[in-house]
């Protein structure tokens, strides 16, 4: 199964953790974490003005930093055996492994790397597309919902593709 991961942080040069956002390929499995307690200090200009608005609306994804990595085994023990990452940057993998505090868990078997996908002109239609009903950008769950809306969308085209083939 692919799981879908974005996240939000300070800046790229002082890298926190703000939120982090996963969904299953299946759209069942998801999972969206706020941290409450990382150093605003740190945020740059861009991160102030997008993502700070967007933090604190779900009550029951805001955590501090101590419970991350526990919500983030717990959530990895309900998944199926075999999950792959799937994720647009490498700052996403990067801030994952630091919650995890560097161990993957058993069932991580690897990743996909988004990033040839999004200059597709169907991946990006869709991505915008689920952002323009009323999903706003920069919000670490919901980007992680338009990537997977953008990976189904590439699929859809190639299995027809396939078929157009036949």
């Amino acid at each position: 199964m692919l799981i879908f991961l974005d996240t939000e942080f300070t800046d790229f040069i002082d890298c926190e953790l703000i939120s982090i956002g996963m969904v299953g390929e299946d759209g069942r499995h998801e999972l969206y974490l706020e941290v409450q307690d990382f150093d605003r200090s740190k945020c740059n200009a861009f991160v102030q003005s997008a993502v700070w608005s967007q933090l604190g609306r779900i009550e029951e994804a805001i955590v501090r930093k101590v419970e991350v990595q526990a919500r983030l085994r717990a959530w990895f023990a309900t998944l199926p055996r075999s999950v792959t990452i799937a994720c647009d940057s490498q700052h996403d993998r990067d801030l994952l492994a630091n919650a995890l505090e560097g161990e993957w868990p058993n069932n991580l078997s690897g990743w996909f790397d988004l990033r040839p996908l999004i200059d597709t002109g169907v991946f990006d239609r869709a991505v915008t597309q689920y952002h323009t009903k009323t999903h706003p950008w920069h919000h670490a769950l919901h980007d992680a919902h338009a990537h997977r809306a953008g990976w189904l969308a590439w699929m859809d085209q190639r299995r027809r593709g396939k078929l157009e083939a036949y």
